[in-house]
């Protein structure tokens, strides 16, 4: 089973209350082969929600609130969900502050991208679930 961002399959709980579907991770939900979690709505922040990015260690809005707590606790929430669904792959939102694998923004709201791992993708590969983004995907 693979445990994938919800935004990814067409559910509008981007940040902007939009959604980033990819028509064959859709797919791949609608199969069965997915389950989805959302980080961000799961530690509480509602959809639409001010932009976030990683500053150093912290989760801060564009707002200049800190909201670490949030993205730590929804990120738990969703690997109790991969856990129990005995998900050991995952399909991310790139870039994300929770999501994002390998590359996030870098806090300046400027759209720059910087090494790192968002809050739930640092959490699932410290669990030894294998993440990548949806650009990286390859229908199997």
């Amino acid at each position: 089973m693979i445990v994938m961002s919800k935004c990814l399959a067409g559910f509008n709980c981007k940040y902007s209350g939009g959604n980033n579907c990819v028509p064959t991770l859709k797919k791949l939900y609608e199969e069965g082969k997915a389950v989805l979690v959302c980080p961000e709505q799961l530690g509480g922040l509602s959809t639409p929600r001010p932009a976030s990015e990683i500053q150093k260690e912290k989760v801060i809005n564009i707002e200049g609130t800190d909201v670490t707590r949030q993205y730590k606790e929804g990120s738990e929430k969703a690997l109790a969900i991969a856990k129990k669904n005995g998900c050991t792959k995952a399909i991310l939102k790139a870039n994300s502050p929770a999501c994002g694998v390998g590359h996030i923004y870098d806090g300046t709201f400027t759209h720059t991208l910087t090494k790192g791992n968002g809050t739930f993708a640092a959490l699932l590969i410290r669990n030894n679930i294998s993440c990548m983004t949806e650009k990286e995907w390859k229908e199997e």
